[in-house]
């Protein structure tokens, strides 16, 4: 397995994770016995970063993934965040970063996961009532106490991530980046880059758009959460499928999946770049692990980055109002 570097602290992780998110209920039902089954290939296959939350399934999925690596702790990086609030039937109740949250937050994640200490802890969502110094503040104690051993953030803006690794050196930084979700390339990134901080793709494959098997509303299972994006709703989607034309023209000229291009894409942004595709099924593992297998040259790069230009995808990444709650 080839691996990557996270942060000037030599975090070590293989160069694709696994987000547990779809392990649960993101995108449909999911059986606890084949996300367990796919956890375990993953560990097995090398890729031993796993992502979770406690926002996941309200903490549930953190459950979940303690039960899949009982016995084999050593084996893994785990990754988990905080700050994300849910209500008891999973409704949004907005960013949580106040210090009493963080401790309590992070012993309820121990507890789920069934570890003593969180390889990378990271802030789900800045909270705009509690600046960002009293919340890292009160991760850096965590590393103190060894409960936690390296801190990120999640959907920060530049200004924040500088003002919080002026705190507590960051390890990571975890957005949403894409192929059709390039945002992070005018600022974020690039205060990543400059403060030598690691950068973790989440939803690298557009929430499953850029496999190429989404063609319509249809296509989703009834009720997940991704009918409520506008990139999914009819009039976008409708829209967004003339962008998978260039994307399967590159998979079928280097014989591989849609999929696997997209991930090469992101792996060849840079040796910083960790993209943490979601996916229940152990073959998808395997698929995505073997994205690290394509190589692309040079006037490829360029032929997805004219396809797939900054603000080409039809409606928000998100819901108007939770993207405006996250300030970025």
């Amino acid at each position: 397995m080839r691996r990557r570097t996270l942060g000037r602290a030599g975090l070590e992780v293989p160069a694709i994770g696994l987000g547990c998110a779809a392990l649960s209920s993101a995108y449909g039902p999911a059986a606890e016995d084949e996300s367990i089954a796919t956890i375990r290939h993953a560990i097995d296959a090398g890729m031993n970063l796993l992502d979770t939350s406690d926002a996941y399934a309200n903490g549930r999925n953190e459950s979940l993934v303690g039960r899949a690596i009982a016995g084999r702790r050593h084996e893994l990086i785990l990754a988990t965040k905080f700050g994300n609030k849910r209500g008891p039937g999973g409704e949004r109740l907005g960013a949580d970063g106040r210090p009493e949250t963080v401790r309590a937050s992070c012993e309820a994640s121990l507890q789920r996961l069934g570890v003593e200490t969180i390889d990378l802890y990271y802030q789900h969502r800045v909270d705009p009532k509690v600046p960002i110094e009293e919340t890292i503040g009160a991760v850096s104690r965590l590393v103190e106490q060894g409960k936690v051993r390296h801190v990120g953030l999640c959907e920060a803006g530049a200004g924040t991530i500088r003002r919080a690794h002026a705190t507590h050196p960051i390890t990571a930084v975890q957005s949403e980046y894409s192929l059709w979700t390039r945002d992070m390339e005018s600022e974020v990134l690039p205060a990543c880059r400059e403060l030598g901080i690691g950068f973790v793709p989440y939803s690298p494959l557009g929430r499953g758009f850029l496999t190429a098997t989404i063609r319509s509303p249809d296509d989703l299972h009834p009720g997940e959460r991704r009918h409520q994006h506008p990139r999914f709703f009819p009039e976008n989607i409708a829209r967004n499928v003339a962008l998978l034309e260039p994307l399967e023209t590159v998979a079928r000229r280097l014989g591989v999946t849609p999929a696997q291009v997209a991930l090469a894409w992101l792996l060849a942004r840079g040796d910083d770049i960790v993209p943490i595709p979601a996916t229940r099924r152990a073959a998808r593992v395997d698929e995505n692990l073997a994205a690290l297998e394509v190589a692309l040259d040079t006037a490829t790069i360029a032929e997805l980055d004219r396809a797939f230009a900054p603000g080409v995808a039809a409606g928000l990444r998100y819901p108007e109002k939770q993207l405006a709650s996250m300030g970025l």
